[in-house]
């Protein structure tokens, strides 16, 4: 039996009004048209260059910035004003990019992790409250006595696992990660990633991780979405897209992964792409990717690409690349 998905994003699109003049504005397009689908206890990472669009649809799909068009189910159920809204902000939290300024600085520790917890009240005595900060602050690798400190007096990886346990505070389902370590030092990121994993083990989570860096997404990620301008142009399986990049935006953005060992760093051909990211005021005609793609044809300025399986569970965006197998 097909196991339905936690979450289902359908023609998702979210357009900014821009002013371009006296009286006069345009529509920026921040997303445009995406779909995916999130199996409960899955991580889909979705990745491409700053400005593509990733953080706007996470946001997005949470409802922090109501869609211009698109449909968000979660667990069966379209989001919408109104009790549905209500319960997925209770089932469904975001871990923010920069641990500085996403924990209010005249707040403890205590009342931040405690902030979801107020707000959907979910505890009967004070008692249950403390003892439920305790805990959270236990399960991100700090102590109960941290509670009453403020969160200057913590550094950028401790400040982050304070937001991952405001995140777990209301026990919830689904989890958006926003460039949670893009922020820290890389030995920190590490510890930040396992202690993801970790939760996502122990609690049952499902992860939708955004981030810039492929070989973090790589490592944590089940399936991974690559975005450009707006637009998600490829999606496989992890392992798939790292053996198997179909689209030249994907190969390009591998091509620029660093490699440990100088040997196969020196035999890897790096991928330069020409030109500059088009503004997204002014998207190119047909495919978004054609003025800056070393494959671009004629025909690729006529229509905009779907989004279409090309083998089982590898799908992409380019009217070059043909259907291998059903």
């Amino acid at each position: 039996m097909t196991q339905t998905p936690l979450l289902q994003v359908k023609g998702l699109k979210q357009y900014f009004n821009i002013s371009t003049g006296l009286f006069r504005s345009t529509h920026l397009k921040a997303v445009d048209d995406v779909s995916f689908d999130i199996n409960a206890g899955e991580t889909l990472g979705l990745v491409g260059e700053s400005g593509c669009g990733k953080t706007t649809v996470g946001r997005s799909l949470m409802h922090l910035y109501l869609p211009t068009a698109g449909e968000v189910i979660f667990d069966g159920e379209k989001l919408a004003p109104g009790p549905v809204l209500d319960s997925f902000r209770r089932r469904a939290q975001m871990v923010f990019q920069d641990p500085y300024s996403s924990l209010n600085p005249r707040m403890t520790v205590g009342d931040i992790v405690a902030e979801p917890i107020d707000v959907h009240k979910l505890y009967q005595s004070k008692k249950e409250r403390n003892n439920r900060v305790a805990e959270l602050l236990d399960l991100v690798g700090l102590s109960s006595e941290q509670a009453t400190r403020y969160a200057h007096e913590f550094s950028g990886g401790q400040r982050q696992r304070i937001g991952i346990a405001r995140a777990l505070a209301s026990r919830p389902e689904f989890i958006v990660c926003d460039e949670p370590v893009s922020a820290l030092d890389v030995s920190i990121q590490a510890q930040v990633i396992n202690m993801l994993e970790d939760l996502q083990a122990r609690l049952g989570l499902t992860y939708l991780f955004i981030a810039h860096d492929l070989s973090v997404v790589k490592h944590i990620s089940n399936r991974i979405a690559v975005m450009y301008l707006g637009r998600i142009v490829e999606m496989a399986s992890s392992v798939d897209l790292h053996r198997n990049p179909l689209h030249p935006y994907t190969r390009s953005l591998l091509s620029a992964v660093p490699v440990p060992d100088p040997d196969k760093a020196r035999e890897l051909k790096r991928i330069i792409l020409k030109g500059d990211v088009p503004s997204p005021l002014k998207v190119p005609s047909g495919c978004a990717f054609r003025t800056r793609c070393p494959d671009a044809i004629p025909a690729c300025a006529d229509s905009c690409p779907l989004l279409r399986e090309v083998s089982p569970g590898h799908s992409v965006s380019c009217i070059r690349i043909p259907v291998t197998g059903a």
